[in-house]
């Protein structure tokens, strides 16, 4: 790994705000994956700027956290958290694993496991017992 991670460019574009430096973190023909959503799967740097220009827009104070980074080969993995206030007063809060294949300096493909945080929900045992089709206790 030589240079600025790209993990840390991301990080401090989202600081800043500025969707272009975002943006040019990734090739033109960036393939982006959600496993646990295989319908938000897409192709293409444009759709990134269309997804962070509107998080941007709608969640002006947005930050992304890396908590945790990691290296094999060309590829990174990232522990992050991007959180922040939507405009409408609610609070975004995601955590997860990205896992983004480098070529030439730039993201060209992604595994997103990002979900949002539940402030309340399901212990343990509720949880598996909906994985099991169980009831607790």
């Amino acid at each position: 790994m030589t240079g600025t991670p790209l993990s840390e460019r991301l990080r401090e574009a989202v600081e800043r705000k500025d969707v272009d430096a975002f943006v040019e973190c990734f090739h033109e023909d960036y393939r982006s994956e959600q496993p646990a959503h295989p319908n938000r799967g897409f192709g293409g740097s444009g759709q990134v700027r269309k997804n962070w220009s509107a998080i941007m827009q709608d969640v002006p104070d947005v930050r992304f956290e890396v908590l945790r980074r990691a290296y094999e080969g060309d590829t990174e993995w990232v522990e992050c958290r991007i959180h922040g206030t939507r405009s409408d007063g609610s609070f975004l809060d995601l955590r997860g694993v990205i896992i983004q294949g480098i070529e030439d300096g730039r993201i060209a493909w992604a595994r997103l496991y990002l979900e949002n945080v539940e402030q309340q929900g399901a212990d343990i045992d509720e949880a598996v017992a909906a994985m099991t089709n169980r009831h607790p206790g």
